[in-house]
């Protein structure tokens, strides 16, 4: 059986990525500061650079692979900011993210309209066949396992996204034919 893909616009498939950990301080500052200074730089208006806030911790947080605690230090002291509220920031979206994920991204969809399609099923295979649970990162960092409230595609349910390949329609047997593409 095949599967189909559709590419999200905007997104390049195999952009995430695992990063090389330790992370040096040079490295953190340096992708702060291309992220800052691509937004007008810290001596821009602090206003504006509130309203670039995401944007410039959404760039961090793809170069570096996660947002490290340093990451939330530098770009605080450039722009001024508590690192509380950076914090506060980045937990809220699950875009962004304050440890390391896997090179491979799996978000499933647990929204009702999944759910009564046979969400619950694929889930679980999911998780069988990855040896995860939510939230969680394989040891090799080639997988991090995610749950979300809807991806907007509840027509073709049960929905999963790997990296930025969305799958809809999905069934349990389907599971390791779609993990197999991304060997």
């Amino acid at each position: 059986m095949s599967v189909e893909t559709t590419a999200v616009e905007g997104i390049e498939p195999g952009g995430v990525y695992l990063p090389r950990p330790p992370l040096s301080e040079e490295e953190v500052r340096a992708a702060v500061q291309s992220a800052i200074t691509r937004r007008g730089g810290a001596a821009a208006d602090p206003v504006e650079m509130r309203e670039a806030l995401i944007p410039i911790l959404s760039e961090v947080n793809q170069t570096l692979g996660y947002l490290p605690p340093e990451a939330f230090v530098e770009v605080g002291r450039q722009l001024r900011m508590p690192v509380s509220q950076l914090f506060s920031v980045a937990s809220f979206y699950q875009m962004l993210s304050t440890k390391p994920r896997g090179r491979h991204i799996i978000q499933f969809c647990e929204s009702a309209p999944c759910h009564v399609v046979g969400g619950r099923q694929v889930w679980t295979a999911l998780q069988e066949a990855l040896k995860l649970g939510p939230g969680e990162t394989s040891s090799d960092g080639k997988w991090t396992l995610q749950t979300t409230s809807c991806i907007g595609i509840c027509a073709v349910g049960p929905v999963l996204v790997v990296d930025a390949d969305i799958y809809g329609n999905v069934t349990p047997a389907q599971v390791t034919e779609i993990l197999a593409k991304y060997q």
